[in-house]
Parts: structure tokens; sequence; C-alpha cells
């Protein structure tokens, strides 16, 4: 009797899909961030996007096709990130690595430039699951109103920054990803 419930419960633990398969995106899924640093200020809090920044933490400034849930959705495909949206213009991720920009992060709207070294190729989701830039996990920096800017970088204090602290982007997917345009510089 034992030996048939063992078999029974291995037999249906083995169809529960693992967590692996529940949250982390494939190519061309959506997707939400949240970020990852044990015992600091940022654990376990969401990516939200305004002004032209990513931001943990924060408060998102989008146009969504139904109320926002205060954080933003993201889509990877063919190593270009974009913030999720079925309207025009595209909103897309880059990184400023330069040492002018020293890892800043932020998006485009449409025909917009990135900054002058910006670079929009390269962003991936690692097989463990995490947003990264071409293979790196971010910083977070003190902003305002206690949020943190992402930085891509391994630069201590990115632009001078104190209070920077290294993290990792866990990504979600999203089973009903809200259609937005968020705010611009």
């Amino acid at each position: 009797m034992q030996f048939k419930n063992v078999a029974l419960f291995a037999a249906a633990a083995a169809a529960l899909p693992t967590e692996r398969q529940l949250e982390t995106p494939c190519p061309g899924d959506k997707f939400g961030l949240i970020a990852i640093h044990s015992g600091s200020p940022v654990q376990n809090t969401g990516i939200t996007a305004a002004k032209g920044n990513l931001l943990i933490g924060g408060k998102n400034e989008a146009t969504c096709d139904t109320k926002s849930d205060g954080f933003a959705t993201f889509v990877v495909n063919d190593g270009e990130a974009y913030l999720y949206s079925t309207d025009n213009p595209p909103q897309q991720l880059y990184v400023d690595r330069s040492g002018m920009g020293q890892g800043k992060t932020g998006y485009t709207t449409g025909a917009q430039p990135t900054p002058k070294n910006g670079e929009r190729k390269g962003w991936s989701i690692s097989d463990k699951g995490y947003l990264v830039f071409d293979g790196e996990s971010p910083k977070a920096c003190p902003a305002k109103d206690g949020a943190y800017s992402i930085w891509f970088t391994d630069l201590e204090k990115p632009a001078y920054q104190d209070g920077c602290i290294g993290v990792a982007l866990k990504a979600i997917k999203s089973d009903k990803p809200n259609s937005c345009t968020y705010s611009s510089d």
C-alpha cells in the first residue's frame, strides 16, 4: 500500500511544471522584473519605467490598455529589449557603458537616438531566469523618492554615486501582458 502511494505521489510530482517553467520567459515572451539582493532594501521590488529611465521601485509613468499593476512589462527579441506595447512608437532599452555613461540604463522612444555610445543589442534572459546585458547583472544606485536606478557596469560607484549594490533582475513571465506607453525624457 505504501509503495502504491509513493508511486502515485511521484507520478503527480513529475507532472507538475517546475518553478523555472512557470516563471522564466522564452524569447519573445512578455515579462516583468523584480530585483534580487537578499537583505537589501530592493529585495523583491518590481521594476518601473518613467522619463526614459528604468527604476527599482518608484512610480511607473505609463498610459496602458488596462489598469496598470504599477510595474513595467518587457520583451526580448534577437538580443534587443523593449518595453512591451502593441502600439507605436516602440520603446527600446539601451546601456551606455562608455566612460561618459558608466553603465547608464534607460529607454528611447521611436526614432529617438541612444546616448552617443549607447548599445541596444546584448540583452538576454540567462539560463537561471535573469535579465542580463552582455551576460552581466546590474548595480542599483539610490535615486529619488526611495527608488534605485539601474546601471550595467563593474564600477563600484557609477557616476560617483554612493550606496550602489549589485542586484539580479529576475524575469517573471506575464500570462496577460498589459500594453503600455511609458513617459519619455
